[in-house]
C-alpha cells in the first residue's frame, strides 16, 4: 500500500507515483494504464512533455474513479506571466479532460513566474487546482518567493537522487513547510548510478534492488518520488517498497555517495539556461 503524505493545505498526495517525461504519445496511454493496473493512483505529466492527451484518455478508459487519482502537470517557460498561464492551464485541462487537477506546478525558474504564481493563487482559490507548486527552484528563489506570495508552493519537484542529495534544500523545505518531490530518482542510471556497490549491497541484504533502495531511502525522508518505465515489470518492481525499511546504517552509507552536483539539470549553469530555453524551439525530450 503505497502511504500518503499531508501537505500545507491539508491535501494527501501519494508519495510515489508514475511520471511520464520521455514516453512518446504514442505509447504513453498504455503506459498509463498499466501503472494505474499495477497501483500507482499520482500520475506526472507536463505541457512540455506533449503526452498530456494519452495521459487523459487513460484516466477516461482506466475504470479508477476520478477521485481516487491524483493528476499533475506543469506550464513550461512559454507560458509564464498571468494571462499565459490562465490559457496554458486551461489548454492542459482540456488535453487531458479533466474539470479541475491535483497538482499544477511552475516547470521553470524562468520567465515571469510571479504573474504565473497570481494565476496559480486565484485557479487554487476557484477550487479548479487542489494544489500549486514549483519545480527546480534552488533554496534562493523558493525563499524569495515564499516571502513574496500569498499562498506558499504545497511542492517544490527537484532532481534529487543518491549523487545529488540536497541536503540544504530539505532543510530549507522543512522550515517553509514546502513538501519535496524528486524527479529522476535513478539520475536515468547516469554517472554508474545502478553500478554502486554500495547500493548494491544494501539491495542484497534486504532481498531488493538497487532501485528500490534508491526510492525507498528518498521516502523515508519524506520525499514523494515520481519513478518512470513503460515495463511492466518494472512499474510493479518500483511499487515494492512499501514492505522493507533501511536502517541507520544503510543510510549512513547512502549519504556517503552524495557528489553534490547535479546529474540531469543545473540551472545556475549558463549553458543549462540556454537548453531550456532551445527547447522552445527544438522541444527534443531532453531532461526537463
Amino acid at each position: 500500500m503505497i502511504e500518503r503524505i499531508k501537505l500545507n493545505n491539508g491535501i494527501e498526495m501519494p508519495m510515489e507515483g508514475f511520471g511520464v517525461f520521455q514516453i512518446p504519445e504514442e505509447d504513453c496511454e498504455e503506459a498509463v494504464r498499466t501503472a494505474i493496473e499495477e497501483g500507482y493512483r499520482l500520475i506526472d505529466t507536463a505541457s512540455s512533455y506533449q503526452n498530456e492527451e494519452a495521459v487523459g484518455r487513460a484516466i477516461r478508459r482506466c475504470g479508477v474513479p476520478r477521485e481516487e487519482l491524483f493528476i499533475t502537470t506543469k506550464a513550461y517557460i512559454q507560458q509564464m506571466g498571468y494571462e499565459n498561464t490562465k490559457e496554458a492551464f486551461e489548454g492542459s485541462l482540456e488535453k487531458l479532460g479533466l474539470e479541475y487537477l491535483d497538482l499544477y506546478l511552475i516547470h521553470m525558474p524562468f520567465g515571469d513566474y510571479y504573474g504565473s504564481w497570481r494565476a496559480l493563487e486565484e485557479l487554487y482559490k476557484a477550487g479548479k487546482i487542489r494544489a500549486i507548486g514549483v519545480c527546480n527552484f534552488l533554496p534562493d528563489r523558493l525563499l524569495d518567493l515564499c516571502y513574496n506570495v500569498e499562498i506558499r508552493p504545497q511542492i517544490n519537484q527537484i532532481e534529487r537522487h543518491p549523487h545529488y542529495q540536497r541536503k540544504e534544500d530539505l532543510e530549507i523545505m522543512k522550515e517553509l513547510g514546502v513538501q519535496p518531490q524528486a524527479w529522476a530518482p535513478f539520475a536515468e542510471g547516469l554517472k554508474g548510478m545502478f553500478g554502486e556497490p554500495v547500493l548494491k549491497a544494501i539491495a542484497e541484504k534486504h532481498g531488493k534492488t538497487s532501485a528500490q533502495v534508491i526510492l525507498r531511502w528518498n521516502v523515508q525522508q519524506d520525499v514523494i518520488v515520481i519513478p518512470k518505465s513503460v515495463h511492466r515489470e518494472r512499474m510493479r518492481e518500483n511499487l515494492g517498497i512499501w514492505d522493507f525499511k533501511l536502517d541507520d546504517a544503510d543510510m549512513e552509507q547512502i549519504a556517503s555517495l552524495d557528489k553534490n552536483c547535479p546529474s540531469m539539470l543545473d540551472t545556475r549553469k549558463i549553458s543549462e539556461v540556454k537548453r531550456v530555453y532551445d527547447y522552445l524551439e527544438n522541444p527534443v525530450l531532453t531532461s526537463l
